[in-house]
């Protein structure tokens, strides 16, 4: 076992610590005046805070000169941070501490100045002090007739892990090689040199270990997804498991231990995923896993501290984000913050050094969006460092509650609930929101804009973990293998129905709402389900499964239309009949019920010819759709100004459909 503060080998079969409810404030009978959109979907005022590995310094990502997000460090003590990366065309995206003294980030542009934009988001290197800055990647397309200026590498380079180690200015890198595979490179952040690893086969996921070296290697070939494992001591790559490309049914590796036993999130034969160990020496899992979660798939990450080469503890989610420490000490600490914190969720970032007794903490719940926060364990002192959305007031938000329904075939369905703040919570105008992927799990214990601005306008919001949604199991997943439109449409009307009987929403005015494949569930819960729903907002949805294996200047890879696609969503030739008969595309004629449509001009993931095909065609019979389009906007829209006027005309469409300047009596002529 690895050298762990606690044994690891315990079973979490409990629910998460505590209430983490917000303490309601008074209600108010004034008639309170509506929040504004924009308050809801306003960039982040502050997006991100991590100590340097010697807790001497945090490093930020805020908002600066010409509402620009930009990088600061600030010397913890000190009360005035120091920009050390800002531009007046770009934002900072994200970053890293190599190590005490430098630090690697990247850039976006979140105000789509420039329609087409960079290619990628580049890579720079610099201090802590703003000294010997390097960039490493370029932003813009670099083709096989295109020279990419001195050192830097090509537009589609991006960053994977540093070297974990205390004086190394390396990092570890991927560059696209084609065809799904990427090359992984050691690049050193001072000279822009690299280190090339050789890799066994089309690898397109790479893991590093605690000691900054390759380990892990995740191949495809053909209709299988490989794992290989680098042994040190022959220094060569051998297949540690081999499993089909498209199932979920697979080893999937997390972590290394210090001592080199390597752990991987694997069902190994039960409905769930747990953590295991996997055996290096047989080329098997352990019998038993280290750790697993009653009622859903594992999904966490073990807190490792590199200097004392342990595992701290471990952050997990089930029905809400929890932590458990492995250590006392550590429980103590958790337990002291979260007395002074007790409305969220706070996630306690320990710098490497323990000995500085300081703690970063990460807050949030599903009404508060994140606030970062020092806390200083020998003076307890908590010192606010920053918010992401300063507008937003908890008091004002709706909390959100999960629970399960049951569906006509008699499966169990998770379903997140969010009631108005300060309404009876009963026969309300609601919305059924319908998550994208599909193959994701859609609720998590989170703020979200959407669901609280459609909250604030007094509307239920019902969120269902359809079958075919990950992280409940197998059988939950497997169920909507190959049920686009049909079983796992079938419990999206059921969860409004249950909405209905169990009171909560007035069964006359129930909407369909989602994006990509939550876009393609509203055009097909409007055609097949009329009765249940009154009305459809769709926005870069899917509106032909055909169209996602016609369409080839898309996102969408080879390998997933080839390996993927006809395993969990149908065959083109093979059920070329089912593809048709669940098409909004092939059914347009069919929606009669009122629809707001909205894309991106540049979406490159749902291009913009599935919402015009499928306008085109509903248009023919239904005079009561409307369409917009955003001309910077590519998957999802993301400018301030399109999200106010999109969710203003959402507001208003749900208003006249099923809110209060609704007709006093709902037509059925959509039935």
């Amino acid at each position: 076992m690895p050298h762990f503060y606690k044994p690891l080998a315990l079973k979490i079969a409990f629910g998460v610590f505590g209430s983490l409810f917000l303490l309601q404030a008074p209600v108010s009978h004034a008639a309170a005046k509506p929040i504004p959109i924009a308050s809801f979907f306003q960039e982040s005022q502050f997006r991100d805070a991590r100590l340097s590995p010697d807790g001497k310094n945090i490093a930020m990502i805020m908002k600066g000169a010409n509402d620009r997000m930009v990088l600061a460090v600030l010397e913890v003590g000190q009360l005035r941070p120091e920009i050390i990366a800002n531009y007046e065309d770009k934002d900072v995206r994200s970053f890293h501490w190599i190590n005490n003294e430098r630090l690697v980030y990247d850039l976006t542009d979140l105000q789509y100045k420039d329609v087409q934009r960079f290619f990628g988001p580049g890579l720079y290197a610099v201090n802590k002090d703003r000294s010997k800055r390097l960039r490493l990647v370029t932003h813009q397309y670099t083709g096989a007739r295109t020279k990419v200026v001195g050192n830097e590498l090509p537009w589609d380079t991006y960053f994977l892990d540093i070297a974990h180690s205390s004086t190394s200015p390396d990092i570890f890198v991927t560059q696209s090689a084609g065809a799904g595979a990427r090359d992984l490179y050691r690049l050193n952040t001072m000279t822009g040199n690299i280190e090339v690893t050789p890799r066994p086969g089309k690898v397109g996921r790479w893991l590093i270990d605690k000691n900054g070296v390759p380990r892990i290697a995740v191949t495809t070939a053909e209709e299988k997804s490989i794992i290989y494992y680098k042994d040190p001591k022959k220094d060569a790559w051998r297949i540690l498991a081999t499993s089909e490309w498209a199932s979920y049914d697979r080893i999937t590796p997390v972590f290394f231990s210090p001592e080199g036993d390597l752990y991987v999130r694997a069902n190994n034969g039960k409905d769930l995923s747990s953590l295991y160990r996997f055996d290096l020496e047989k080329n098997q899992l352990d019998p038993e896993p280290v750790i697993s979660l009653k009622g859903y798939d594992f999904d966490g990450q073990l807190i490792y501290n590199q200097p004392e080469k342990k595992v701290l503890g471990m952050r997990y989610e089930m029905s809400r984000p929890a932590t458990i420490w492995f250590d006392e000490s550590f429980a103590a600490k958790q337990k002291q913050i979260d007395a002074l914190l007790p409305d969220t969720f706070n996630a306690l970032h320990f710098p490497s050094d323990l000995k500085t007794n300081i703690a970063l903490v990460y807050s949030y719940s599903d009404v508060a969006p994140g606030a970062w926060q020092l806390f200083d364990f020998n003076t307890g002192k908590l010192t606010r460092l920053g918010v992401s959305k300063p507008e937003i007031k908890p008091e004002q938000m709706a909390e959100k509650e999960m629970l399960t329904y049951t569906a006509r075939d008699g499966m169990q369905i998770p379903v997140n609930l969010t009631l108005p703040k300060n309404s009876t919570g009963k026969n309300l105008p609601a919305v059924v929101l319908v998550h994208g992927g599909p193959y994701d799990r859609g609720n998590h214990w989170g703020f979200n804009a959407q669901v609280q601005f459609l909250a604030s306008r007094g509307y239920a919001l019902i969120e269902p973990d359809f079958r075919g949604s990950l992280g409940y199991g197998l059988k939950h997943f497997q169920a909507g293998l190959k049920q686009w439109g049909l079983s796992m449409q079938d419990d999206i009307a059921d969860a409004a129905k249950w909405a209905a009987a169990k009171g909560y929403a007035d069964p006359k005015r129930i909407c369909l709402a989602g994006t990509n494949y939550g876009g393609y569930a509203t055009l097909m819960g409007l055609i097949k389900d009329p009765d249940v729903f009154r009305c459809g907002i769709e926005w870069a949805g899917i509106t032909d499964i055909n169209l996602l294996y016609d369409i080839h200047h898309t996102e969408v890879s080879d390998q997933w239309k080839w390996f993927g696609m006809p395993t969990l969503i149908g065959d083109q030739v093979k059920d070329a009949a089912q593809l048709k008969a669940t098409s909004p595309l092939e059914n347009a004629g069919k929606l009669t019920r009122p629809l707001l449509m909205a894309y991106g001009k540049h979406d490159n993931r749902i291009p913009l010819e599935h919402g015009t095909k499928f306008y085109k065609a509903v248009k023919e019979k239904n005079p009561n759709v409307e369409w917009v389009e955003y001309a910077e906007e590519g998957h999802g829209f993301f400018l301030l100004k399109n999200n106010v006027d999109f969710w203003g005309r959402v507001e208003k469409f749900l208003d006249q459909n099923i809110g209060k300047g609704q007709p006093l009596a709902v037509s059925d002529a959509g039935k």
